[in-house]
């Protein structure tokens, strides 16, 4: 990993590195002995309990002499912590005092005690210092033996450095030159004599039992240093646990500390770990699109595994929050080449891989693949590296999938698309109106797609595209393309002019690539300009845009299509210069000579040509004076300017950021600073004369404001800061862009600092919290509209009184209602909690969004007590008294009556059950007039069926399966002609022959005297066949019998 940066905004909180530390507890320094229990037991309670108390991470191993080793890792802050609570609570604690003068405790305890935090975290131990009303002067410390020698070490050495401040003192050349390098042991810093007459002398006859040391040692290598779970350190620790050896995150080196005789062994195994680490290992960094990351890593890491263990090599992946495109090898030198090769080779292939789905009716896909699926294999062939995936059958899905090269795919379609008469159309549509056309939730752009039987794809958010592409029938593509030109000529002033132009002119006026036709595009205010297909013979052309817009683009294509054209190259890095800010030196150009000059974007080929268009003369001048611009760019010279070095942090601070755009914008000059520590002002500049001295002008401007800045304190509550930030920070950004000012908030505040000093007088109440100061700095006027900005983005809260009853309606299922207010509108609603019962609802946000929450709010409330009003009209119940007999003929066939009525009246109907008292019954909801309706129809059925007549008539049981029919056709025919009902005897009935009529008295005579003739006529003439078969001609509840009857076909299955 690279080293810490330094974040783009002052306001950012600084990261914090990690760190990697191992500690040796000694056999005889182990609290827990138990080494049955290792990894488990109260021990591996602890551990547990450490990690989660302090954020920190720990792996224990067990040395041969029974010695634990520890290896933790996290913040800095955590691992100073974690030691502290594993030397406490892991090992057996020692205790020893050091007495130093009493006037020296203060300088021990430090500014609110900070010092003495720091002195407990670094040597792991408990310090206790007497109280200021104590005579004492004894300092006790308690903690390992170790850590209780650091102590002292460092107490008497803060206690001598006091002593050192108040007389002047020397020390003997032979001994300062290696004294401070090596931490001198404090046990002699007590050994001093003074002269009144001559300087003090110090002695330290033994300036060498404790030494701080550093080994260097690249950062990406440390991890391999430590080894698996801290193996490799183990082994040095279990030799030498006095000695502590820390690893700092982005910093290519190694802290050693520890007695010296020790530490000279540790240090020389160190260095020669790390010489043979560098001499068979290497690194590299490749940069790959994060939307590709989980691609190379495979299904559950199938990929990126498989390249590890094939070329011995670590990766490194990004997570997808750091939105990070390098991915790190680690290595042998040859297994990170070949690992960086195959994995570029894995993203370019997929880089170049397309996805397109076609909406295809599912009815066509059989017709498409082949009864065999030799239609598709044949196109197979012809496309081996396009795969096509048509949906399962039982899915009912009409997408059909192609995946492959992006050039395959695209001649794939055509051929799709020809073999299904598919129509694929492209049409610009202004970027700022796309979201119109899909509309809120999408439900624009899906009603299109579902009415016209279209696919359509708008390209993404933040894409500079604007073409709309429709896929599917071509009659179906015209249609939805209309109806979406019709959304934007809603919306806006859009004007449609159609230009006739020779259509051999054409390939003429669009230019390589689009380049002449995207220019005047570019220039008319992104106007859209539609050509003919190529080869139509049409010579119409349409502009399409505001109306200037499209009379100014009107006469420059007219204008082009007489012009020249004429070509010259330059240094793409020249480009901006030529350009100028603004495009100030462009427009001069232009002005002077009317000719028209056209720049590479970045998608060209060639980005050093530069084309020139107009008249015959305009070219000629306008490519003079270019010319000459360009060879005085191609003078290189060298300019020294000088820069006071306190700026110097500035221009090369964030790698150089400054720089790189001052290079960017003047001609590639190449600005170098003097060596950090060299203490000098000056600044050298190279590159073409007038961008040496454009550039020199740029740098000074940026100096004069660093001289002018200021530094400006804005109180705002802190409870504020997070919603002035934004979003990941996207408000303040934008505030230090348009203000250019850098924005410093403050730490926040998570309780306070006990403090261990003398009582001091209290602060002004009065006086804001600094956790409230937000500190801006530049220019005075500048840092004074960014205070304002910034108080404009302070929430304010208003109150809106709000039925309570209405409140669970507002919130929604599962908060969706109120979520979806709080994002359309920007602000946070609060809804008081139901045993309140409270109206007011209290909105909080920026000013400017307050009145259009309120207000939608409002109209949310309209529209709930409207639905309120609604209910109640609708929950108008009545009830009709109908005899139970009746039920089934109100309710029909199927049900199909009753629904018609419920259908019709829009109301609900209810019966009553099997268990209610009043079987006679009906309810019916609704709104109060619909209602009444649905009770007159209901009424209206009675009536007729109180008017209709039952009556009974005997027919001979022989002829009542011929009378019923096949599946009851017969019987069914007769009911629907005379409109009325038959009952047939059920089997085992007491009187066989008695048949039930049933209907209005004239409609029964008709059809009890067409049933005998039926009787008469079948008794008479029977039929052939067998007529009891019931499997044929079923009576009425009798199950049908199995058969062994064979037919002419063989027997019947079932």
């Amino acid at each position: 990993p690279e080293g810490t940066q330094e974040p783009v905004n002052a306001w950012t909180s600084k990261i914090r590195p990690l760190k990697s530390s191992v500690f040796h507890v000694p056999l005889e320094e182990r609290k827990y002995k138990d080494i049955n229990q290792f990894g488990e037991g109260d021990q591996a309670k602890v551990c547990v309990d450490i990690m989660h108390k302090t954020g920190a991470h720990l792996e224990l191993s067990m040395a041969k002499d029974q010695g634990l080793s520890i290896m933790v890792s996290g913040k800095l802050d955590a691992v100073m912590k974690a030691r502290k609570e594993i030397v406490s609570r892991l090992q057996t604690q020692a205790s020893a005092t050091v007495a130093i003068p009493k006037e020296h405790h203060r300088f021990v305890i430090g500014k609110n005690g900070e010092k003495l935090q720091e002195l407990e975290l670094k040597t792991a131990t408990k310090i206790q210092i007497p109280r200021p009303d104590d005579p004492s002067n004894h300092i006790k410390i308690s903690g390992t033996k170790e850590g209780l020698e650091k102590a002292k070490h460092e107490i008497l050495l803060i206690s001598a450095e006091q002593v050192a401040s108040l007389v002047s003192y020397q020390l003997p050349s032979y001994r300062s030159s290696g004294l401070w390098s090596r931490r001198t042991s404090s046990h002699d810093l007590n050994v001093f004599s003074v002269c009144k007459r001559h300087p003090v002398c110090v002695f330290f006859p033994q300036a060498n039992s404790y030494t701080v040391s550093s080994v260097v040692a690249p950062s990406w290598l440390h991890r391999f240093i430590i080894g698996k779970k801290g193996q490799n350190l183990a082994k040095i620790t279990q030799q030498m646990p006095k000695v502590h050896i820390e690893f700092t995150e982005g910093e290519d080196k190694i802290t050693l500390e520890g007695p010296t005789k020790d530490m000279q062994m540790v240090q020389s195994q160190m260095e020669a770990i790390v010489t043979d680490l560098v001499s068979r290992m290497d690194y590299m960094e490749i940069s790959v699109d994060p939307r590709f990351h989980r691609h190379l890593i495979g299904k559950g890491g199938a990929n990126i595994n498989r390249i590890k263990d094939l070329h011995k090599v670590s990766v490194r992946i990004p997570p997808d929050n750091e939105k990070s495109h390098l991915i790190r090898i680690e290595g042998d030198p040859q297994g990170v080449q070949e690992a960086s090769k195959e994995l570029l080779e894995l993203a370019s292939r997929m880089e170049n891989e397309r996805t397109k789905d076609l909406i295809i009716e599912q009815r066509f896909h059989r017709a498409i693949i082949g009864q065999k699926g030799e239609k598709i294999k044949d196109v197979r062939d012809k496309f081996p590296e396009v795969i096509i995936n048509f949906p399962d059958p039982a899915a009912k899905s009409d997408i059909v999938q192609l995946r492959g090269p992006r050039n395959e795919v695209e001649k794939y379609l055509k051929v799709f698309s020809h073999k299904l008469f598919l129509s694929m159309i492209d049409f610009p549509i202004f970027k700022q109106f796309h979201k119109n056309i899909i509309g809120k939730g999408g439900a624009n752009i899906k009603k299109i797609r579902e009415e016209t039987n279209t696919r359509i794809d708008l390209p993404a958010e933040n894409s500079n595209s604007e073409m709309i592409v429709i896929t599917g029938k071509k009659e179906n593509c015209e249609v939805a393309r209309v109806r979406i030109l019709a959304i934007q000529k809603e919306l806006a002033n859009i004007t449609e002019m159609e230009v006739s132009i020779p259509s051999k002119l054409h390939n003429s006026l669009i230019g390589s690539k689009g380049r002449f036709v995207r220019s005047i595009m570019e220039e008319c205010g992104g106007v859209h300009i539609h050509f003919p297909t190529e080869g139509s013979g049409i010579d119409t052309v349409t502009i399409r845009g505001p109306a200037e817009e499209v009379e100014k683009a009107k006469k420059q294509l007219l204008s082009l299509a007489q012009d020249k054209v004429a070509e010259l190259k330059a240094k793409p890095e020249y480009h901006k210069f030529l350009i100028g800010k603004g495009g100030g030196n462009i427009r001069k150009v232009r002005d002077s000579t009317g000719a028209r000059i056209i720049f590479p974007t970045p998608d060209d080929e060639d980005q050093e040509l530069i084309t020139v268009v107009g008249t015959e003369e305009a070219v000629r001048e306008a490519q003079k004076e270019l010319t000459e611009l360009i060879k005085s760019l191609d003078n290189v010279v060298e300019d020294v300017m000088n820069v006071d070095p306190k700026h110097h942090r500035y221009f090369v601070a964030r790698r150089g950021q400054v720089l790189r755009d001052i290079a960017d914008e003047y001609g590639g000059v190449m600005v170098s600073f003097p060596r950090s520590g060299a203490n000098s002002d000056k600044v050298t500049l190279k590159g073409a004369k007038d961008c040496v001295e454009a550039a020199k002008k740029r740098m000074l401007e940026i100096i004069e404001d660093l001289d002018a800045q200021v530094t400006m304190e804005c109180v705002i509550p802190q409870k504020f800061h997070r919603s002035i930030m934004g979003p990941k920070g996207s408000r303040i950004q934008g505030i230090t862009r348009d203000h250019n000012v850098q924005i410093k908030f403050p730490e926040r505040a998570n309780g306070e600092v006990p403090v261990v000093e003398e009582a001091v007088a209290p602060a002004d109440p009065t006086a804001p919290r600094k956790c409230d100061i937000i500190v801006l700095s530049g220019r005075k006027e500048r840092c004074e509209a960014a205070v304002e900005a910034l108080k404009a983005l302070v929430p304010v809260t208003t109150e809106v009184e709000v039925p309570f009853e209405l409140h669970r309606y507002i919130i929604g299922q599962k908060g969706s209602g109120i979520r979806k207010m709080m994002d359309e509108f920007e602000v946070n609603i609060q809804v008081p909690a139901p045993e309140l019962q409270s109206d007011i609802i209290s909105i909080t946000g920026l000013a400017n969004h307050l009145d259009r929450a309120k207000e939608g709010l409002l109209e949310r409330v309209k529209e709930l007590t409207a639905e309120q009003e609604d209910r109640s009209l609708r929950s108008f119940k009545l009830t009709i008294t109908v005899d139970p007999k009746y039920h089934p003929k109100i309710i029909g066939r199927k049900g199909a009556i009753i629904t018609n009525i419920r259908t019709e009246h829009d109301v609900n109907i209810q019966f009553p059950d099997k268990n209610d008292d009043n079987q006679d019954q009906i309810t019916i909801t609704g709104y109060e007039h619909k209602a009444t309706a649905a009770k007159d129809a209901i009424q209206a059925i009675v009536d007729e069926l109180e008017e209709m007549i039952s009556e009974d008539i005997t027919l001979d049981a022989r002829v009542h399966a011929r009378i019923i029919g096949a599946r009851g056709k017969g019987i069914r025919k007769i009911m629907d002609e005379f409109k009325v009902d038959l009952r047939f005897p059920q089997p085992g009935a007491a009187d066989p022959n008695q048949v039930f009529v049933t209907g209005r008295p004239e409609l029964v005579d008709e059809a009890i005297d067409h049933l005998l003739n039926l009787e008469e006529e079948y008794v008479s003439t029977p039929f052939q066949s067998d007529m009891s078969s019931s499997e044929d001609f079923p009576s009425f509840g009798a199950p049908v019998a199995a058969t062994n009857k064979a037919s002419p076909w063989g027997p019947k299955r079932f």
